[in-house]
């Protein structure tokens, strides 16, 4: 069930090298990966953007916003991202781990102090407000690494399903996954 108070942001601008394309227009059990993530924050939002880089132009289902800087970092979608929402409570969740779950989302932003994320990496990850001044720093600073900036903040780190973790690298992960 979507909650209220909760804002989704899917983050579909990384550089995808080692993918060697776009992520988000990859294809698992013939859904793309941004589809998946997209209905995913749909079920678990009453509110979600996609942010991106506008210069990528990628064929996708649903608006993608630019997320005003020339940075190819998740810090920049997060920042955007909490600037956007209309809640003090974002979500957000990366274009290439397509086995997240509502309840996984609802558990982060339950832990949320400023933040919260997995102990196993950075994201999916929810924020808050309040961490909006030390993610601009950051981001004006050059300094991206998500896993520095949740050191700065009040961050919750829970034990979640690391199947549910997995992620797309290569593409065969998706096969693996597939």
């Amino acid at each position: 069930m979507a909650r209220p108070e909760l804002t989704g942001v899917l983050l579909v601008g990384g550089a995808s090298t080692r993918f060697g394309s776009p992520k988000a227009l990859a294809r698992l059990n013939g859904e793309l990966l941004a589809e998946r993530a997209w209905r995913l924050l749909g079920e678990a939002c009453t509110e979600r953007f996609a942010f991106g880089k506008a210069a990528d132009a990628l064929d996708l289902p649903f608006d993608v916003r630019d997320d005003g800087t020339e940075t190819r970092a998740a810090l920049a979608g997060i920042v955007a991202g909490l600037r956007a929402a209309s809640s003090d409570l974002v979500v957000v969740v990366p274009v290439d781990m397509p086995f997240l779950t509502p309840g996984l989302l609802h558990d982060l932003a339950a832990a949320c102090e400023d933040a919260a994320a997995p102990e196993a990496g950075p994201l999916p990850a929810a924020y808050r407000k309040t961490a909006l001044p030390v993610l601009e720093r950051r981001l004006a600073e050059g300094t991206f690494a998500l896993h520095e900036a949740l050191d700065e903040l009040r961050a919750a780190r829970l034990s979640l399903d690391e199947a549910r973790l997995a992620n797309v690298n290569i593409p065969d992960d998706l096969r693996r996954l597939g």
